[in-house]
């Protein structure tokens, strides 16, 4: 099990490339993460849905992603509730008031799903949820020493020399935990490490003397095309910077529930497309295309849209020949009425740009997608859908639901549309852009994963990785 000492310390990359690593040994391999928070989301083969980072290492095992893999997934939808999934499925909500007493009740659930994946494979490499050392968090943990005490799940620990203060985070998470969770800690990760190694040599003398603990190793800081769960903002930019001037300008409105945002990776690899996500209507300016992404709570993310100026902005925009895509909720407020009878709040006027109306429904609509498109042209499209709603389609416009008249406007429900380069080719012509380089994102994501994983094979201890693969280990 790859815990941190805070969230965003690379434990999901990690798992990703040990998952990588033991696939090409040879080894029989799964990922698993007891209970994931996050509004980034996948449809796995078994018709539920999961933690977009476990279906990333599912594919790190050259597997299909299945709900054990992550048997609890919560999706925030305001600042004290959050929609929760139990083995793929919509379940309820949970409070932020009960969520220790909520959450210790699902781990029969987990421990379920775990048995399952190592009845099926040879090794189960597991994650962490941000810190198991948090004081608060401690009491009904399923998601790190919580579930690997009941488990009996060995433990590695990982800090990010980037966040600054990575020998005292580790030091001081150790210092936390009670006696058998520290014996249960096998040895210590420094990620994200860029520099002379031998700058480290004292500080790890210091910390293997006062951890009593082996480094397991230090991981190099690596420029990796992988989707990222929960940091989207790595595209944030000052209005001010002219850098990317001369590039096609991808604006995308991050509005606070914002799901799925992996849906813009496709374009952020293209070397001549600036991708960038914006909270301010004035930061439209200048863009070529602007895209509406999912939303884990329309409702609330359409009231903000319209506070905050964007319907002005966008039709501003409009008018000076741009062009918009709105992604599952995105694609909902761009319509014209949003019918909703309770499931998340009151019915609503959209922003009247698409040609559809929405009816919200209890049901989430969970399937993979893999079709061959009926617009621009006849070409292969895969993906998958996941949302609360139904809305009037034109079939002849497939992937795309419907479009506005003077075909400015465009939505579709189809998350990962433009991860098939052909297809991503295609439309970018239709927007103006005729530079693509037609890659598959998949092959991006493979080259990264097989980087990631010559990584580790250098630079975690021998001996630790031989255990792993060994079925005498």
């Amino acid at each position: 099990m790859i815990q941190g000492t805070a969230s965003g310390v690379g434990k999901s990359v990690l798992v990703a490339g040990l998952c990588r690593l033991l696939a090409r040994k040879g080894v029989k391999v799964a990922p698993f993460k007891p209970q994931n928070m996050s509004n980034n989301a996948a449809v796995t083969v078994d018709g539920g849905e999961i933690g977009r980072a476990q279906a990333l290492q599912a594919l790190a095992c050259g597997i299909e992603p299945t709900v054990d893999m992550n048997p609890v997934l919560i999706k925030p939808e305001a600042d004290h509730q959050a929609q929760l999934i139990v083995r793929g499925k919509a379940v309820g909500r949970l409070q932020a008031k009960r969520f220790r007493q909520d959450r210790i009740v699902l781990l029969d659930t987990v421990l379920a799903s775990f048995e399952t994946l190592k009845k099926t494979y040879d090794v189960v490499i597991v994650e962490g949820a941000g810190s198991p050392a948090e004081p608060n968090l401690r009491e009904g943990d399923i998601a790190n020493m919580g579930f690997a005490e009941v488990a009996d799940v060995p433990v590695w620990l990982v800090g990010d020399i980037n966040c600054g203060g990575v020998f005292a985070s580790l030091k001081g998470s150790l210092d936390i935990l009670s006696e058998s969770e520290r014996n249960r800690v096998q040895a210590l990760l420094i990620n994200g490490f860029r520099g002379s190694r031998s700058l480290l040599d004292d500080a790890l003398t210091w910390l293997k003397k006062e951890t009593a603990k082996p480094l397991a190793g230090v991981i190099p800081r690596l420029n990796l095309d992988l989707p990222e769960e929960d940091a989207p903002f790595r595209h944030l930019a000052p209005s001010s910077d002219t850098s990317h001037d001369n590039l096609f300008q991808i604006s995308v409105i991050a509005y606070p529930r914002m799901s799925n945002h992996d849906d813009m990776d496709p374009f952020t690899s293209e070397k001549d497309i600036h991708v960038r996500f914006v909270r301010s209507a004035d930061e439209l300016q200048g863009s070529d295309w602007v895209i509406l992404p999912g939303s884990k709570h329309v409702a609330s993310d359409l009231q903000w849209l319209k506070a905050q100026g964007f319907v002005e902005a966008l039709q501003k925009h409009l008018r000076y020949g741009g062009k918009v895509l709105g992604i599952c909720g995105g694609m909902q407020m761009l319509g014209q009425w949003i019918e909703d009878d309770g499931v998340e709040g009151e019915s609503r006027q959209g922003l009247a740009l698409l040609p559809l109306s929405t009816a919200m429904q209890p049901e989430k609509t969970l399937k993979k997608v893999d079709y061959m498109a009926s617009y621009p042209q006849a070409t292969r499209v895969t993906g998958y859908e996941i949302h609360h709603g139904i809305s009037n389609a034109n079939e002849h416009l497939f992937p795309f639901t419907a479009c506005s008249q003077d075909e400015q406007v465009w939505g579709t429900y189809v998350h990962g549309l433009f991860e098939q380069g052909e297809f991503r080719k295609h439309w970018l012509q239709v927007m103006g852009y005729a530079n693509s380089d037609g890659l598959n994102q998949y092959e991006r994501t493979l080259a990264s994963l097989d980087l990631l994983a010559d990584a580790l094979e250098e630079h975690i201890q021998p001996e630790l990785l031989e255990k792993l693969w060994k079925k005498d280990g």
